[in-house]
């Protein structure tokens, strides 16, 4: 009877915690009361802290999500384009919506669900400057260089284009460069590029209009949480089905004019 017993007690520890002989994930934050969601802190429309609250469009979408996996709170801690796969490795965040693109790369560290929407790179200049119309025009230009980010590698390195990098540590701040001369221009996502142009206003800089990838803004996670991963996507086809994503969508960029995607983008594979 004693062995039996202990063979019994093995299996339900096997069992509770979800690891069996084929090595299962071994948790999942689906369920947790409180989650902390890494955001940005830096990027009007999309993730910005004023007096003291987060708003935007990804802190909008993280609480939806949050909810939907069951929290009952919500906790936001800024995530750096630098520090996002480290941050989910260590646990500090359990989740990250900060306009963060799906790449192979980023594929072998984290885990992705989604993407929530499918943002396209463009540029953003001075008003003034009439001569830059596409992203060929940047040639021999200063184009702003944003640590931890990917947008300037596609101008220089995927399109061959021969720009000088100035490099900042956010977007806020290539915008404030933007204005006074010390850069050229600013290519990166078109959501981030419309919360910047609507905060610096319009009359000051303009957007090129000529966009030239989609990046796919996906939601960061742990290596191995499958359950939160699937569960994430049914909550973003369910956002987009319920009107919420255009609702969403329309409450931070619908002023500055940008064309928006309001239809369920294709998801990634959990």
């Amino acid at each position: 009877m004693r062995v039996r017993h202990t063979v019994i007690a093995a299996a339900l520890v096997l069992g509770v915690s979800g690891c069996g002989l084929a090595g299962a994930q071994t948790s999942t934050i689906v369920g947790k009361e409180t989650m902390t969601v890494g955001v940005k802190i830096d990027q009007p429309g999309l993730g910005a802290l004023k007096g003291g609250r987060n708003e935007g469009f990804d802190v909008d979408v993280a609480a939806y999500l949050a909810r939907k996996l069951g929290a009952k709170n919500v906790v936001y801690k800024e995530t750096k384009s630098a520090e996002r796969e480290e941050m989910l490795r260590l646990g500090k965040i359990d989740f990250i919506v900060a306009s963060y693109s799906i790449t192979a790369e980023r594929k072998v560290k984290v885990d992705f669900a989604g993407p929530y929407y499918v943002a396209h790179q463009d540029t953003l200049v001075r008003a003034a400057d009439r001569n830059i119309n596409n992203v060929r025009d940047l040639a021999g230009k200063k184009l702003c260089q944003v640590t931890g980010s990917n947008s300037w590698r596609r101008v220089k390195e995927e399109r061959k284009v021969d720009v000088s990098l100035v490099e900042m540590k956010s977007y806020r701040d290539c915008t404030a460069k933007l204005a006074d001369g010390s850069v050229d221009a600013v290519s990166t996502d078109d959501l981030i590029l419309a919360g910047l142009a609507s905060e610096t206003g319009t009359s000051s800089v303009r957007f090129v209009n000529a966009p030239f990838t989609d990046e796919r803004y996906g939601v960061g996670l742990k290596k191995g949480d499958v359950a939160a991963c699937e569960a994430i996507n049914r909550a973003i086809n369910e956002m987009y089905l319920d009107g919420t994503a255009k609702e969403l969508l329309d409450k931070w960029f619908g002023p500055t004019g940008l064309k928006l995607t309001v239809t369920v983008p294709q998801f990634e594979g959990c």
